[in-house]
């Protein structure tokens, strides 16, 4: 491919940002894909099947509040696919509720497990070759920072407090928010 192709390969990557799991709600920017038909752009099955885009042709994504609506053997495929799809750096912020609210599992169509911070890890090769050498259904490579969104009683404590009642507090937060960025 000569430089003038790979630029409009660029290019084109660039304006392809996906809401994966998007409801009725796509965010703004995004291009909704759903596997129901809320009337967004995409009806699209990401839990089982291989995703309709071509290997490194999305430059940004988001899943909020859907990867707790899949099996665990659908969110490795999810951030197989994902992986596969994202240009080398693309980002993904990807939105679940905390595994110690009730949130993660009040909505009976939520998982057994619930996400937790632990499984950031296992996105990371390096990662699982060193610590998880028997699990290799991953292929992904993500470089996972995350952080919560908190119960609103704690905005006003300190850090300490903060990161205290998130280790022994239920409820302390709400969500989990990660951001993955493809290592390619």
């Amino acid at each position: 491919m000569g430089k003038a192709a790979r630029l409009r390969a660029v290019k084109k990557a660039a304006e392809l940002k996906l809401d994966l799991g998007c409801g009725k709600n796509p965010a703004e920017g995004f291009t909704g894909v759903d596997v129901r038909d809320f009337g967004q752009p995409i009806k699209a099955d990401l839990a089982d099947l291989r995703w309709p885009w071509k290997d490194s042709t999305v430059t940004e994504a988001r899943a909020s509040h859907f990867v707790e609506h899949l099996t665990a053997d659908q969110r490795i495929h999810f951030v197989n696919e994902l992986y596969r799809v994202l240009i080398p750096g693309g980002k993904c912020l990807v939105v679940t509720p905390h595994w110690a609210s009730t949130r993660a599992y009040g909505d009976l169509t939520h998982q057994w497990p619930p996400v937790s911070e632990f499984w950031w890890y296992y996105l990371s090769k390096d990662w699982r070759k060193d610590n998880a050498p028997h699990n290799d259904a991953y292929t992904c490579d993500f470089e996972a920072t995350w952080g919560y969104s908190l119960n609103p009683a704690l905005h006003s404590r300190n850090q300490e407090y903060q990161s205290f009642a998130l280790q022994n507090y239920k409820e302390a937060a709400s969500d989990m928010v990660c951001t993955l960025a493809a290592r390619k």
